[in-house]
């Protein structure tokens, strides 16, 4: 097994220099976010879809943008608002009156990078229209089945759900995403820097071009490849069962506090998302502690809290807290 974790941290080391050129591009224009970038990268590697919940003017956006301008990959923006259709984002048949025919106009779902910007301002129907792009790559227009471009990534952004104008999402879609990160303040020093770089009439800043697309498939061939003990596997699928059956793991006080725990769907996110954590490292291999990084984005919004739980003021992280204490390290 040693040769063969030798092979694997070699094919780690030479698939990951674009990685730190990309972190290098990103800040350039943003500023500390250490977080941010990292669990995009993990989205991008574990091919997962990211959700990014904040508050206005934290830069989610721009962080998205920047990304994406650093990649030689088409990318689109979608401005989610309350009056948009499912075909403003999938596409739709137009009559060609010439021919006598109809032809598909498709929608700018057609790209490697979405940004979803503010997600959560449509209602269902139209959140609905992401669920076959996100979970199959492929979407349906007039009968017929088009496969969408690789890498396909869905980066959205939302606002918390107490804001002014907005839906909660449905409960199917939010588990497509891989991840979820709830982004905070800068710090004081940070925020400083911010106003020296930014506060300007005019910000220009030029992104190069660090990484195409066939340069993130090979790196998400060598993330398949890195190494994961059988302890480690147990140890996923007891932190997602601890969250749907929390008395058998030592945890009876949370009994009546979790409505649904995690889906299956959630023990292959924290596989795949601690592999690509892994291989941010330098690391062919899986360690416990990149289990417990990860394990908050991943499970926080796939655990439904009961009433009672909400009325004592417990939420989903709190949860996830308690099942990572409780449940044993190999």
């Amino acid at each position: 097994m040693s040769t063969n974790l030798t092979e694997i941290n070699d094919k780690v080391k030479a698939s990951s220099d674009w990685t730190m050129l990309l972190r290098n591009e990103i800040g350039k224009v943003i500023v500390g976010q250490r977080y941010l970038i990292d669990r995009l990268l993990t989205g991008i590697l574990a091919n997962g879809h990211v959700l990014l919940e904040g508050v206005p003017g934290l830069a989610k956006t721009l962080a998205v943008k920047t990304m994406a301008s650093a990649m030689e990959a088409k990318f689109n923006r979608i401005q989610f608002t309350p009056d948009l259709l499912p075909a403003d984002i999938i596409g739709t048949l137009v009559y060609n009156q010439q021919k006598g025919e109809f032809l598909t106009q498709k929608g700018p779902i057609f790209a490697n990078i979405i940004l979803a910007d503010e997600i959560n301002r449509a209602p269902a129907k139209v959140q609905s229209a992401l669920l076959e792009a996100m979970q199959e790559r492929q979407v349906t227009i007039g009968g017929s089945t088009y496969p969408l471009p690789e890498p396909f990534l869905v980066l959205a952004t939302q606002n918390p759900i107490d804001q002014e104008g907005t839906y909660q999402l449905p409960e199917a879609q939010v588990d497509r995403f891989m991840l979820k990160l709830k982004i905070g303040y800068p710090d004081k020093k940070e925020e400083r820097i911010i106003l020296d770089l930014m506060a300007k009439t005019q910000v220009k800043e030029e992104i190069n071009t660090v990484v195409t697309p066939e340069k993130v498939m090979a790196a998400r061939e060598t993330v398949d490849l890195i190494y994961l003990d059988d302890k480690i596997k147990d140890y996923i699928v007891d932190i997602v069962f601890a969250t749907r059956e929390p008395a058998k793991y030592g945890l009876p006080e949370l009994e009546n506090m979790v409505q649904f725990g995690a889906s299956p769907r959630a023990t292959i996110a924290l596989t795949l998302a601690a592999k690509a954590h892994a291989f941010l490292a330098g690391r062919g291999y899986v360690v416990p502690q990149d289990i417990k990084d990860l394990a908050l984005d991943v499970l926080r919004h796939r655990i439904i809290v009961t009433y009672e739980a909400e009325a004592e003021g417990i939420s989903s992280e709190d949860i996830v807290g308690k099942v990572l204490n409780k449940v044993a390290v190999p």
